[in-house]
């Protein structure tokens, strides 16, 4: 990513930092969807640090909700970064590519959300593979290209707003801010996974959530299952 595009998406992320907390905390059903997959490969973490933890949302949540605890994140976002230290985080300032991290000094890295926001995710996920402990597990959950809600914001990326005919009657009632939808570039589960066995991870196992139309996916709280062929929230597991 050019350092233009990177200050760019990090002004937009500082900037609309409520909007981000906000419209998960609209679409309550739906963010307990996706909190049940992350959770899903993370039953004992050990030393965990999760890369480009925005708010903390997630990880606050999880502690609350399923008693896993990630105290540790790396931030791009300063306005982020600054609500996920009052939510408990110890943050440091970094993009996944640029961060110092020691060699084999974490159990667990989680990349929730992340990786439509990373240019290069081979090298992330390189130095992810540098900081593990042998055995240690990459967790890299997102919305996957081939699923409905990434096809509904591309759409909408492509139309640059939300309020367009073409999108009546397809979009849920409250959309994910344009402001992040314009950032994003959204990768299919076969092309992260295939970086990761490239970067030398294995024994990959999949899980997924919101396997309905996003239209429909804040109407209940769908626990997450095995596989990645039919949601909109996959994370892929997989070890050093």
């Amino acid at each position: 990513m050019n350092t233009d595009k990177k200050t760019k998406q990090k002004l937009s992320f500082d900037q609309y930092a409520g909007k981000y907390d906000a419209w998960f905390m609209e679409n309550e059903n739906l963010f307990l969807s996706e909190l049940s997959v992350v959770a899903y490969f993370l039953n004992n973490p050990g030393k965990a640090l999760s890369v480009g933890c925005g708010s903390g949302l997630f990880e606050y949540f999880l502690q609350k909700n399923y008693g896993i605890e990630v105290k540790e994140g790396i931030e791009p976002s300063e306005s982020m970064a600054e609500i996920a230290r009052k939510r408990g985080m110890s943050v440091n300032i970094a993009t996944a590519e640029e961060a110092g991290l020691e060699a084999e000094t974490y159990d667990t890295l989680l990349f929730n959300g992340t990786p439509s926001y990373i240019s290069d995710l081979d090298t992330a996920f390189e130095k992810a593979y540098y900081a593990l402990k042998k055995g240690g597990r990459l967790v890299v959950i997102d919305v996957p290209k081939e699923g409905s809600f990434a096809m509904l914001y591309n759409l909408a990326k492509t139309l640059g707003t939300w309020d367009h005919d073409m999108l009546n009657d397809i979009r849920p009632s409250s959309v994910y801010p344009i402001e992040f939808v314009k950032e994003a570039n959204w990768r299919s589960t076969r092309e992260k996974a295939e970086v990761m066995k490239n970067a030398g991870f294995s024994n990959f196992r999949f899980a997924q959530t919101l396997t309905t139309h996003p239209l429909y996916s804040n109407d209940y709280i769908e626990k997450a299952q095995e596989g990645y062929d039919k949601g909109n929230y996959v994370a892929i597991c997989a070890n050093k």
